[in-house]
């Protein structure tokens, strides 16, 4: 089965194509809630190809409801022959939601826990390094018992840049060194440095109320961001760029 899966967040949409469990293609465009429906047929068309014919199914999840309005009647007008899958509540996921309300979790949190949940088994967190910083815990018994959501590593450099008068935008980058020469470098190590000790402390209490201990529990980065940071960080255990995808595909295979 070849399965098209689409991980629509605030400011990206991943998009990739899944021959069984491997994903042997994979893009990042931006998020634009402007983007029609005829819009996003033709950039799916420009980047699949040919291989878009092969497609036997979709799996999206969706944080901007303009852009998934937008995705259902590019399905319905465009791709209508393609059995697909919109995660959303009434749709099978096998994770139980442990939240005050369930409905309020982002989908793409549920796909990143069950896909933790099934390839590495519970306990786990799943840190995904996007738009905001989200840390996703679930359970021994595979349940989804909440998280945390902090701001993401870019816009906290924007606001800086904003708000600071003497500061400035600048790359977001590694830089050589914690204790910093120059603005520039400061401002580096602050997010890149920052976020990884503000990471390595809450995963280190969520491992604590869990009452596990640390080496029975997976910490699993993902995120597009998550490569500035992950060598930092001495709490992870496993790095899977892919795993939104991977949960999508979960959900699809369990809504067939």
């Amino acid at each position: 089965m070849t399965l098209l899966a689409a991980d629509i967040g605030n400011s990206h949409t991943f998009l990739g194509v899944l021959d069984g469990e491997e994903v042997t293609a994979h893009w990042r465009v931006a998020t634009d809630e402007r983007r029609t429906a005829d819009e996003w047929s033709v950039l799916i068309r420009g980047l699949l190809g040919p291989a878009l014919d092969s497609v036997d199914g979709i799996a999206v999840c969706a944080t901007v409801p303009a852009v998934l309005h937008e995705w259902r009647e590019m399905i319905e007008r465009h791709l209508s022959h393609v059995r697909a899958i919109v995660v959303e509540p009434g749709i099978r996921t096998g994770i139980p939601v442990l939240m005050d309300n369930p409905r309020e979790v982002g989908t793409d949190r549920i796909v990143n826990s069950l896909a933790a949940a099934t390839l590495h088994g519970g306990p786990a967190i799943v840190v995904d390094f996007g738009t905001a910083t989200t840390f996703d815990v679930v359970n021994r018994r595979g349940q989804y018992v909440g998280g945390a959501i902090s701001p993401g590593i870019e816009i906290s450099l924007e606001a800086l840049g904003r708000r600071g008068a003497q500061l400035r935008k600048v790359e977001l980058a590694r830089p050589r060194s914690v204790i910093a020469k120059n603005t520039v470098e400061a401002l580096q190590s602050g997010m890149v440095f920052g976020v990884a000790a503000q990471v390595e402390g809450l995963v280190a209490r969520m491992i604590a109320e869990l009452a596990e201990p640390v080496a029975d529990v997976s910490v699993i980065s993902t995120g597009h961001l998550a490569p500035l940071v992950v060598d930092d960080c001495g709490c992870f255990t496993d790095h899977s760029p892919w795993l939104t995808l991977q949960g999508l595909r979960l959900v699809f295979e369990r809504n067939s």
